[in-house]
């Protein structure tokens, strides 16, 4: 060996940052550097003509010698292998018996206990860095020859990648949190003892699982947890109900088909007093989130090579975020798949719940039917010979690079039902799937004969992964809609009461452009002393849980007022129901107002809620200047206010969608409501429905509609003799 090579060995034994071994194959430690005895925790020293398992703790001297090994025997390299050091107290200098010399710093490192090797691609919030902590180790390991080609051991090369597994975790659980916010998905309630024990069945519940209400009494929901997650879900819960504090964490379940799906759930305990009397548990079920995630790993692997694909498919992920509907994922589909393999056609079907036949799905955009395939009729069915039936049936891709190939696989049914596009020469069918089980498929079509390359087969694939889960999502979304929506009408007044020195109106019109439902409500009914009560109120949030937060302020309003109406009671009772029952975060407004109809004379107080609006014939429209209070269960004093509404005058509730929107603020709002009730004709004033109608109409022209709209107008008629 030269100086020159010499140089260079003792160098890299001396300084270089990574560990550095030689074992020979009896996997004795012939040489070692400072590097590795730093980030092991043992001296130099002690890894010397020693076998890992005489040094190292068992688990992590187990993994050594089984890559030394398999190395050995399979004379080849093993890389890309991750190694835990466990925790424990840090080792002596590696110079302590040599001369003194610099050694790098022990990186950050997990918090698990054990040694093994680990294939880690998340992890949690970056930490300092102590001398207690675990490492993780990228190690690769390289079979050593002689100059004659003798096989003389193993070269270990080992880097600390402790921060970048952490930092590989901190962004998959930013990513897991994102999905979990804006992904709808249904929930499913369970009731437990304050002991953690079942107390009440749950149908819902056992219709997921297939358990009999026998096993559910016996077991819970705790019997069909994942083997693997069930020993750290139960101690989870055992902590929790014993501490009295939330419990929020997620799992797999096992369905009544027997595959598992992923559930969150977040479970509170309900007090009363100072006990707890039961627990309430949520679960909503995340399995197309983690489907999704784990596609889009697959994706970012298989695509790395094709930048201009991945991007339109980023763009269509992107786009299928604000997909609500499914003529709107279908849209996003075909325009990305048409532009990405320059397809001249393409359709969507679905499956129907029989499972016999596909229902051909149209984009939301009229304008983009030409770029469609229509087809003689609107269903075809699973057992035709068509491109779309075939994907379906076999749940594969289906290619037909030109007529003969399409001829030889299907014969004529393909031609015959895309009757209208005669002029296609090639064609691709995909199948929709999800959770593994097919729900409609995607059809391109091409004018010339076009052969798919793997590389767009891949792509092809992905897209229709991505409008599977989209699709999923939007059927999701369209029924919980439909849900929101009726529960949310059901509770409004069917009608309002008819009075003879009194004429109301009131007007709930939904947000449309993300076709979701709100807490928006109104109330009207009759005192037992013959007064008039009247709420509006909103109660943040959208869909069935808002729909639901609505019915529960609604009748919890009923019942107070039905014992005490004045106003500020009323409110104040409503702010002890929301400490005791409500989230902490939950914002919900309500102006109440309790008037004689015989006099006009009457009370009022409002938590949070927009002003009234007054119109009277003899002065300016305005709304109420009195500073609203806080919204309920804030902690506030509730105060209400006394008025009068004269003859002729009327009075004008509404919600915040009526004056807000994401181009006007609340105070311009506000200032233009009162311009456009001064603009109001005296016929229009004089007739609640048509003013309700006129400030509507007015107020949201011009503006996307995001939110839902509420009016209620109480006008008191002039008397005649």
């Amino acid at each position: 060996m030269d100086a020159t090579d010499a140089a260079l060995y003792a160098t890299l034994l001396t300084e270089a940052p990574a560990g550095l071994a030689f074992f020979d194959r009896d996997l004795r430690c012939r040489r070692a550097n400072d590097a590795l005895a730093a980030l092991l925790r043992v001296p130099v020293r002690d890894l010397q003509q020693r076998r890992p398992r005489e040094v190292l703790p068992e688990a992590l001297a187990t993994a050594f010698e089984t890559a030394l090994r398999r190395v050995i025997d399979e004379n080849r390299p093993l890389s890309d292998l991750d190694l835990v050091v466990p925790a424990g107290e840090p080792s002596p200098d590696p110079h302590e018996a040599d001369e003194p010399s610099a050694s790098p710093s022990p990186p950050p490192a997990p918090s698990s206990t054990s040694a093994s090797t680990s294939a880690s691609t998340s992890t949690a919030h970056t930490v300092t860095a102590t001398a207690l902590d675990e490492r993780i180790l990228a190690c690769s390991w390289l079979p050593a020859k002689g100059a004659d080609g003798e096989h003389l051991g193993v070269v270990l090369t080992a880097l600390d990648v402790t921060d970048r597994r952490r930092g590989e975790e901190v962004i998959r659980r930013k990513e897991q949190r994102y999905r979990s916010l804006v992904e709808a998905s249904a929930q499913v309630v369970w009731v437990a003892a304050p002991a953690g024990g079942v107390i009440d069945d749950a149908p819902e519940w056992r219709a997921i699982t297939g358990q009999t209400p026998d096993d559910y009494a016996v077991g819970g929901w705790l019997s069909v947890v994942h083997p693997e997650d069930r020993p750290r879900i139960e101690a989870a819960w055992r902590d929790c109900v014993e501490e009295n504090r939330v419990f929020e964490t997620n799992y797999r379940v096992r369905t009544k088909s027997g595959t598992y799906r992923h559930f969150d759930v977040r479970a509170v305990p309900i007090w009363q007093g100072d006990a707890v009397i039961e627990w309430v548990g949520a679960n909503t079920d995340v399995t197309g989130q983690r489907e999704a995630e784990e596609m889009r790993g697959r994706l970012t692997e298989q695509l790395s090579a094709a930048a201009l694909r991945t991007a339109r498919l980023q763009q269509a992920t992107s786009m299928l975020a604000e997909a609500l509907t499914v003529s709107q994922v279908v849209q996003v589909i075909t325009e990305v798949g048409r532009s990405a393999i320059g397809a001249d056609y393409s359709a969507v079907a679905l499956l129907d719940d029989d499972k016999l036949r596909l229902r051909i799905v149209a984009p939301s955009q009229p304008g983009a039917e030409s770029e469609t395939a229509p087809v003689s009729r609107d269903e075809i069915k699973v057992s035709d010979q068509t491109v779309m039936s075939v994907a379906v049936r076999e749940s594969r891709p289906f290619l037909a690079e030109h007529p003969d190939s399409l001829r030889l696989q299907l014969g004529h049914g393909e031609r015959d039902l895309f009757a209208q596009h005669i002029e296609e020469r090639a064609w691709v069918g995909l199948p929709l799937l999800a959770a593994g089980a097919p729900i409609g498929a995607l059809r391109f079509s091409f004018t010339r004969p076009r052969e798919i390359t793997e590389e767009e087969r891949v792509f092809l694939e992905a897209l229709a992964g991505q409008c599977a889960l989209a699709v999923e999502r939007a059927l999701l979304f369209e029924r919980e809609h439909r849900t929101a929506e009726e529960l949310q009408r059901s509770l409004l007044p069917s009608d309002l009461p008819q009075l003879p020195s009194m004429v109301l109106a009131a007007r709930y019109n939904p947000a449309t452009r993300h076709v979701q439902v709100g807490g928006d409500w109104y109330d009207v009914f009759r005192l037992p002393d013959d007064r008039l009560a009247m709420a509006v109120g909103d109660v943040m949030g959208k869909g069935v849980l808002a729909a639901a937060g609505m019915g529960r302020v609604r009748n919890a309003l009923r019942a107070l007022a039905l014992n005490d109406p004045r106003p500020a009671a009323v409110l104040a009772g409503l702010d002890r129901l929301f400490s005791a029952t409500e989230d902490e975060e939950q914002f919900t407004t309500v102006a109440y107002a309790v008037i004689d109809p015989e006099t006009g004379q009457g009370e009022f107080s409002n938590a949070g809620h927009p002003p009234p609006l007054l119109i009277s014939p003899d002065a300016p429209a305005r709304v109420s200047a009195r500073e609203p209070g806080t919204p309920l269960g804030w902690p506030s004093q509730r105060q209400q206010t006394s008025f009068s509404i004269e003859t002729g005058n009327t009075v004008v509730f509404y919600s915040d969608g009526l004056v807000e929107n994401r181009r006007r603020g609340v105070d311009a709002g506000l200032e233009e409501l009162v311009a456009v009730a001064a603009d109001a004709p005296p016929e229009v004033v004089g007739d609640p429905e048509r003013l309700v109608d006129f400030l509507v109409d007015r107020m949201l022209a011009g503006y996307e509609q995001v939110d839902d709209v509420t009016v209620l107008a109480l006008h008191v008629p002039p008397k005649f003799a």
